[in-house]
């Protein structure tokens, strides 16, 4: 039986489009020539001290209970960017956010944070606390970054509903997409969270 295409020819598709379809991560990311799996990933993580995780865990603690967090501007506000703000200071790296990219009619769009050295991590908070099909946007917008940059051997990106934060890695030589198993939640695991953010964007991998 001939396997039905997704993606219609000649359409154009934004980012956000791959969230909204109802096809499953693997058959959209096949779509790009890619292949799928969910696995434990051995991330990168700095052995540094890290400066001023006290003050952020506090912050994040006392601000969570008295703000609501039902909305994705609320989330992005008091939940990600003080985590990747805090991140880009001790990288001494630019922290993009709203990013525009446009590779193709079906890689573009905006990239709610990229951070980008050696490594590209782009981080989007999944849409309607749907962590599956916001991996399924960040798998696209790892795609769109490989076909930037050749030259990467591998791509890492984290989706993120604010508290609850799950990794991923693009490697270019198998085109491979490896969503993890594991998941790290704010606030009690930000020491680990921050040094993998550091680890990743570090690493000369």
């Amino acid at each position: 039986m001939t396997k039905q295409k997704i993606l219609q020819t000649g359409a154009n598709y934004s980012f956000h489009s791959y969230f909204e379809l109802p096809n499953d991560t693997d058959e959209i990311l096949a779509e790009f020539g890619y292949s799928f799996r969910r696995a434990r990933l051995s991330l990168p993580r700095t052995t540094q001290p890290i400066p001023r995780v006290s003050e952020l865990r506090q912050q994040l603690e006392e601000t969570i209970p008295v703000v609501t967090l039902s909305s994705e501007a609320a989330k992005r506000e008091i939940l990600i960017a003080p985590v990747l703000s805090r991140v880009a200071v001790i990288c001494q790296a630019l922290l993009r956010i709203e990013y525009p990219l446009k590779v193709s009619d079906q890689l573009q769009g905006t990239l709610d944070y990229l951070i980008q050295t050696q490594q590209s991590l782009i981080v989007v908070e999944a849409k309607r606390d749907d962590l599956t099909r916001g991996f399924t946007q960040l798998g696209v917008e790892m795609i769109a970054l490989a076909q930037m940059n050749e030259t990467l051997v591998s791509v890492y990106g984290a989706v993120t509903i604010g508290d609850v934060w799950v990794f991923g890695k693009l490697e270019q030589s198998i085109r491979m997409i490896t969503r993890d198993i594991s998941s790290y939640t704010l606030p009690d695991d930000l020491e680990v969270l921050l040094q993998i953010l550091l680890g990743i964007l570090r690493s000369q991998d």
